[in-house]
């Protein structure tokens, strides 16, 4: 099934909505860092995660084309990197190849899957298999995945580098100098320790992220049924972007945030039959069922 868009479809010169976000986010994250010492716990540690969790969803904007079109511009306006583990072109090159996959979750054609083979299973040690196991549950996304992710990440991308890829060693050169003027405000300017600035901004604002890329797709037997429909409220659909609708945002990566609830409100019906009705009614429902309880096995093929 094919979204119509219409004239929505069309590449905007510029994206008003997409850029005021932007200087709402850096603008927030500047005013936090800097007043984060006068600021009650309360109130500093969730506006911390948020908005690195927003940035990330406006990182995944400007992959799609957001606001501009253009990728150069568009990777200065969201490329800065709050977060410090994720070089913006990686994260570009491995999100585009899994929107290009026609086998999404199978654990060699996706790039952003949590899946593995029955072989890698097979040889991996009994720790390995409880994080794994581990990632399938909720808690275990939120309080082991950030370090799962980011160790996986760096071990993948330190094999590429071995191998002699040169563009990934340029990038990871450029994404050091950007990650030492993100600490020369953070750390010498604003006063926060690095310890803290990881565990107050980084670490909850990752598993954010991962809340959301949790429950985005299954190992179902057809591809159209992977993608799934998460009706959150507007506080996270607001903090993802609206990119719970992720079966929407599948089938037609082009639209814009703002514009996805009208065309899901219009096209609902036909993306829940196109789904095989894999949808959740928010992300309290998603807590509730998979808490404790692991959604499917990590192993490609297997059931839960």
């Amino acid at each position: 099934m094919s979204i119509a868009v219409g004239r929505r479809e069309a590449r905007r010169p510029l994206e008003t909505p997409t850029l005021a976000l932007a200087a709402i986010i850096y603008g927030g994250w500047l005013a936090l860092t800097w007043t984060w010492s006068d600021l009650p716990l309360w109130l500093a540690l969730p506006a911390a995660g948020w908005l690195l969790a927003w940035h990330n969803s406006l990182q995944h904007e400007a992959v799609h084309g957001h606001p501009t079109g253009r990728p150069r511009i568009d990777a200065v306006i969201a490329g800065l990197p709050l977060g410090l583990w994720l070089p913006f072109p990686i994260y570009r090159a491995s999100h585009l190849a899994h929107h290009g996959t026609a086998f999404l979750t199978d654990p060699f054609d996706d790039p952003e899957s949590y899946y593995v083979d029955h072989g890698a299973w097979q040889r991996m040690s009994r720790v390995h298999r409880w994080l794994l196991r581990a990632m399938q549950t909720v808690l275990g996304r939120l309080l082991v995945g950030p370090p799962v992710v980011i160790v996986r990440l760096f071990a993948s991308e330190a094999r590429l580098v071995a191998r002699g890829d040169l563009w990934r060693l340029r990038t990871w050169a450029q994404h050091i100098i950007l990650c030492a003027g993100v600490l020369a405000w953070v750390v010498g300017v604003c006063g926060i320790p690095l310890w803290l600035y990881l565990a107050a901004f980084v670490y909850p604002g990752l598993a954010l992220t991962l809340l959301r890329s949790f429950i985005e797709h299954r190992p179902a037997a057809e591809q159209v049924a992977r993608s799934a429909l998460v009706e959150a409220g507007p506080v996270f659909s607001l903090l993802y972007l609206n990119n719970n609708l992720h079966a929407l945002h599948h089938a037609a990566p082009q639209i814009p945030w703002y514009q996805l609830p009208g065309i899901y409100r219009e096209t609902r019906a036909a993306l829940l039959r196109r789904n095989r009705g894999f949808r959740y009614g928010g992300y309290l429902e998603v807590v509730r069922r998979f808490a404790l309880r692991g959604k499917d096995s990590p192993v490609a093929g297997e059931g839960p």
